[in-house]
C-alpha cells in the first residue's frame, strides 16, 4: 500500500471518509459483539488513539513489538479469549448480502463440536473492483479444501471463527495461521460459508481508489 502507508497504518485508510478499522468495528457492534482485540505494530499509536474512546465494542490492544505473523499474533492475545472467537484482517472490507448480517450468519452456523475453524469464502467470479484469488474449493457438506495452485472457485476473505484449542502445541513466537487451517482441513474440521455480499481486499493504492469511488457513488 506504499506510499500511502508511509504516514499511517493500513487499517486507517479511508473509504468514503470512513476508515477500514471503524467500518469493521461498526459491523462487529451491529452483530452484537461487545469486545474486540486489535493487534498493533506499525504506527501503533495512531490506532491506539483512534479506538481509545470507543465504547462498543470495547477494544483491547495487543501490541507486537516484534511481528508475530498471522498465527503468532493471535496466540499472543489468546489469554483474552476463553471461547470461540471471530478473526478479521485489517485490509478487508465487506457489505452484507441478501442473507443479512454475515457475522450473525456465521455465528449461527458455528458448531464447535464438529468444527475447529469456519471460514468465509468469496466467489472469485464476483470480484470486479479488486483481484480475487482461488484459495479454496468447498464440498457439498460444507468442508473447505485449499487449492495449492490457486485455481479454486473461492477466495478466503480472512473472516473466520475459530476455537482456541487449535493453538495447542503451536510454537512460541511467529508462525503462520495457514498451518492451523491446513491442520483443520486434514482432520475434516475446516468448514466454510459462501458470502453473498461484497468483499474487497484492499492491498494496493489502486484497490483503495477503486473501492472508494464505488462506495462514494453508492453513498456507503
Amino acid at each position: 500500500m506504499k506510499p500511502l502507508t508511509d504516514a499511517r497504518p493500513k487499517p486507517l485508510m479511508e473509504v468514503n471518509g470512513k476508515t477500514l478499522l471503524d467500518r469493521a468495528l461498526d459491523q462487529l457492534h451491529a452483530a452484537g459483539i461487545e469486545e474486540t482485540v486489535i493487534n498493533t505494530h506499525y504506527l501503533a499509536q495512531q490506532i491506539h488513539e483512534r479506538v481509545i474512546t470507543r465504547e462498543s465494542p470495547r477494544v483491547h490492544i495487543s501490541y507486537e513489538e516484534t511481528l508475530l505473523d498471522t498465527g503468532g499474533g493471535i496466540k499472543n492475545a489468546l489469554k483474552l479469549f476463553d471461547e470461540s472467537f471471530f478473526v478479521l484482517s485489517g485490509d478487508g472490507l465487506w457489505t452484507n448480502g441478501p442473507s443479512g448480517d454475515i457475522l450473525k450468519n456465521m455465528a449461527a452456523k458455528w458448531d464447535e463440536n464438529s468444527m475447529d475453524v469456519l471460514i468465509l469464502l468469496q466467489p472469485v467470479s464476483s470480484f470486479t473492483l479488486t483481484k480475487g484469488v482461488g484459495d479454496y474449493d468447498i464440498s457439498s457438506d460444507g468442508r473447505a479444501t485449499r487449492s495449492h495452485g490457486k485455481t479454486g472457485a473461492y477466495m478466503f476473505t480472512s473472516m473466520r471463527i475459530n476455537h482456541p484449542r487449535i493453538f495447542r502445541g503451536t510454537p512460541d513466537g511467529a508462525f503462520s495461521y495457514l498451518t492451523l487451517l491446513d491442520a483443520a482441513e486434514k482432520s475434516g474440521r475446516l468448514h466454510a460459508m459462501i458470502h453473498d455480499g461484497e468483499w474487497h481486499h484492499i492491498s494496493t493504492p489502486q484497490d483503495l481508489e477503486a473501492v472508494d469511488a464505488a462506495f462514494s457513488k453508492k453513498n456507503l
